[in-house]
Parts: C-alpha cells; structure tokens; sequence
C-alpha cells in the first residue's frame, strides 16, 4: 500500500499547476500548491501515508459532516429536515440565489454553505462558546486527537472577509429558517471551518463513518448507523460541491472536500481517506487530490457502486 500511495502522489503532483489556491479567504493564500499528501487507516487500523499528509490545514467544509449529525443528534433528523433540503443543487456551495426562488423555501442541501450555516444554528447550546466546545470535543472524540484546536489566524481571516455568508444568514433569518442570533451562529461556523487539521485526522473521520459511527480505536459509539448512513448518503450526492455526479462514476466513494484543499473519504466497512492539496479546480476542490483519490479508488477497485 505504501508504495501504491507514493507512486500515485508522484504520478498526481503536476496537476496542482491547473489549479490554485483559494484567496477569497487571505489566510488561506499561504498555503503551497504544489502540496501533495494522502492518509489511508484500514479497518485493523493500519495507517499508511504519503506526501505532504503531516502538513496542517483548516477543515473548512469538511466540518459540515460532523455538524450535521451533531445538529441531528440534538433535534433528530425530522426537526433538522424541516429546515434543510436534501437535494442536490448543481449550484456552487456558495450560491444564494435560489434561496429566493418562490417555492424554495429552505436551502437545499445541508453541504451548501447556506444550508450548513442553518445546521450549523441547530446546534444546542446555551452560546455560541458552548455549542463550538460540544462541535470541537466530538471532532477531538472523532479523530482520537485531543490537541485538534481551532486555527486563530483563518478564523479572524473567515470572519472579517465573510459577507456572503452573513448575507446568507441574514436571508435565512429573514426567512424564518435560522433561528437565533444571527452573528452567534455565523460565529460558530466560521470557527467550525476553521479547525487546524492534518491528512491523518480527517482519514480517522472518514474511518468512523465507514465504522457506522463508532470510533475504531476507542470502541466508543458515537453516533447511530442511521445517521452514519444519512451523512455518507449525503457526502456521494453533494459532498463534492457541484461536480457530485461527476465524482460518483469517476470515484463512487462518498467524499466531502473543502476549499483549504482536504478531501476526506469513506469506504463503508473498508477504510477512511484524508488527502491534502491546496491547489483548487473552478468548483473549489482538489485538483492534484481529485486525480490522486480517483487513481486510487481504481487501483482497489473502491467504487460503492
């Protein structure tokens, strides 16, 4: 497996030069394109790596796994469904206009920015401290990794350059949608994209749904196999933004990426997968990562489907 993985970053790296680095977010710019990393954690607990897979990144939309099934944990799935669509859009994650198309009355999907910044609300808590420490502590419970922390630097960099998504929120608060205060929320989202990851971390997400939300090495059960199952479902049919369908015949393994480059896998009772690679395509995931997880998925003929 190691050497499968070498081979493949190597045959990969050169297509971060067809992509770049997201800038919308400043702090974000920093990050080298030409990074290359992979994490794979088997089912006996088997790590195997290679590239840049110790290289810290934020997790971005990642977060918005775990936030779900903490915001479906707290209400369950009927109350958080009533709020949040399960259609894929075909739009960019952070598209807002069809939040006001008659008839749409709630965001599509739950992996939009618009429809995560409603989860993201739903999160029980007496403030937006306390609901960001119960989201951190379950990443921290995920990923057996209790130094995980936030990013400081692209938290404050997400919250002074983010007004898209405040203008997301306020319509959705407009739209009877989001309840609470509005910056609250958009507090704790910011901070949930914001925590500081490593290719590692995320494959021991990917890792746990593909355990049916029990944490491997602990033993803990987390989550139900029903809301594992309603998270993975969601990452085939919207955790590759607007290139989903694409990703489920060339790939066919449930993903989520975020536009600090990471993509993070799950190979239901096989294994989970975290990739690293800053450089971006036009819909905002990993060019390099993107090649590297489809050589992969054929090499061990990974596909779900």
């Amino acid at each position: 497996m190691k050497r499968l993985l070498d081979e493949l970053v190597e045959k990969n790296r050169y297509l971060a030069k067809k992509g770049k680095v997201a800038d919308y977010i400043p702090a974000l710019k920093k990050a080298n394109p030409e990074d290359l990393g992979i994490c794979v954690i088997d089912m006996k607990e088997k790590i195997y790596t290679s590239g840049e897979y110790r290289t810290k990144f934020t997790i971005q939309s990642i977060s918005k796994t775990i936030s779900l099934m903490l915001a479906i944990m707290d209400n369950g799935a009927e109350e958080v469904f009533k709020r949040v669509g399960m259609e894929p859009t075909g739009d960019a994650f952070n598209s807002m206009y069809k939040l006001e198309i008659e008839g749409i009355s709630k965001p599509l999907n739950p992996m939009i920015n618009a429809g995560a910044i409603v989860v993201t609300s739903l999160i029980k808590g007496k403030n937006s401290k306390e609901k960001f420490a119960r989201l951190l502590n379950l990443f921290r419970k995920i990923t057996c990794n209790e130094r995980l922390d936030l990013n400081e630097e692209v938290y404050i960099s997400e919250k002074r350059t983010g007004h898209k998504n405040r203008a997301m929120a306020y319509l959705l608060k407009d739209m009877g949608v989001l309840k609470g205060d509005v910056e609250e929320v958009l507090d704790v989202y910011f901070k949930q994209c914001s925590i500081e990851v490593d290719c590692i971390d995320i494959a021991n997400i990917g890792l746990f749904l593909a355990n049916r939300g029990k944490v491997l090495k602990t033993g803990e059960v987390v989550t139900t196999d029903h809301i594992a199952r309603i998270i993975k479902t969601f990452m085939v049919t919207c955790g590759m933004y607007n290139s989903s369908g694409e990703f489920a015949i060339r790939v066919g393994i449930p993903a989520k990426s975020g536009v600090a480059g990471g993509i993070m896998a799950s190979v239901p009772h096989r294994m989970g997968i975290g990739i690293y690679g800053p450089a971006l395509d036009e819909k905002g995931n990993s060019v390099a990562g993107y090649g590297l997880i489809e050589d992969l998925s054929r090499k061990l003929n990974l596909s779900i489907f």
